[in-house]
């Protein structure tokens, strides 16, 4: 049985208000307004957890016995991802184990008690790594530079050694659908790469798993989860107040476009489920001077003059559920 089957129909994240009217209409439109808030809130908790859940089996990001190390930044996302997935572990037909692990980079007014006496209240294995990273990046990079290049580069290959510290077979970030996409159009409009954050990988050392769980989940859901679990969010003030980044501005321009087009964000990230290399342009992937005619039908071959398949309402990318 999957991670996702067995949490697909789990208990809600809270029962709504009890029926009643309220002496006057004020009364009862507070209810009103309570029964659906709990109602939307439910709906969110089931969503983003199927989500995860199915992202998880698709691309069997935990196995049985597993020690997931789940690298908490102080940010929404990494939030969520630890909320949920210690939802999941409870749920779930298979035993895994989770330690969550933060990485104090010595900034200036950093509240480094936050996250400490959060992980207590939740009774969390945890470790706190601490390594000045920030003078480094301070000294290296110049003055209104973008740092998130190093601070990343830094950030990861202390993860990666603390990994093998604790033990942990396994390595979640936060990364979720937009931060995908986001990285996609980077790479094709500044790198000239097709290439965008894969949900699973062998890290650059060659030793650690590292996942990503909200591979499938919205920005804009996690947003509202947060608000709703009243996570404790500590900004960054090193790189993500850097006004004008790239990542900003495409992050501005997908945005605009689902504004503008709904459901086109869907359809993009759909189409990184269902790759053609034959109709792409890198060798390295499809035998181009290998081909021959054959004289044999071929239903994969070139359609380049047949009308583009469309999809119907808002397209669902893999692993998706409608709700």
């Amino acid at each position: 049985m999957s991670l996702q089957t067995e949490i697909s129909s789990e208990a809600s994240l809270s029962s709504p208000p009890s029926s009643g009217r309220g002496p006057g209409g004020r009364s009862s439109k507070t209810l009103k307004d309570a029964r659906r808030a709990a109602f939307e809130a439910n709906k969110l908790a089931k969503r983003l957890r199927r989500e995860v859940g199915q992202a998880i089996a698709d691309f069997n990001m935990i196995e049985a016995g597993d020690k997931v190390m789940v690298c908490l930044s102080g940010g929404k996302d990494s939030f969520a991802l630890l909320d949920i997935l210690l939802f999941l572990r409870e749920h779930a037909p298979i035993g895994f184990d989770i330690v969550a692990v933060n990485l104090d980079q010595k900034q200036p007014g950093f509240p480094a008690e936050v996250l400490p006496d959060y992980l207590r209240s939740i009774a969390v294995p945890f470790h706190i790594e601490n390594e000045d990273t920030y003078s480094i990046v301070k000294r290296v990079i110049p003055e209104g530079k973008t740092t998130c290049s190093l601070c990343s580069r830094l950030r990861r290959g202390v993860l990666y050694r603390v990994a093998g510290e604790l033990g942990a077979t396994k390595i979640a970030l936060g990364h979720h659908r937009d931060d995908i996409l986001q990285t996609l159009f980077l790479n094709m409009f500044f790198a000239g790469k097709l290439k965008s954050m894969p949900p699973k990988l062998v890290s650059d050392d060659g030793r650690n798993i590292v996942i990503r769980p909200l591979a499938y989940c919205r920005e804009s859901d996690l947003e509202a989860w947060a608000a709703e679990r009243a996570f404790p969010i500590i900004p960054c003030n090193l790189c993500g107040s850097q006004p004008n980044l790239q990542r900003q501005q495409v992050k501005q321009m997908l945005r605009d476009w689902d504004k503008r087009f709904p459901g086109r964000i869907e359809t993009m990230f759909r189409s990184l489920t269902n790759v053609v290399p034959s109709h792409l342009l890198d060798a390295r992937l499809f035998d181009f001077a290998g081909l021959k005619a054959t004289g044999t039908p071929d239903a994969e071959g070139d359609i380049a003059f047949d009308a583009p398949t469309l999809f119907s309402g808002l397209a669902q990318p893999a692993g998706f559920k409608a709700d």
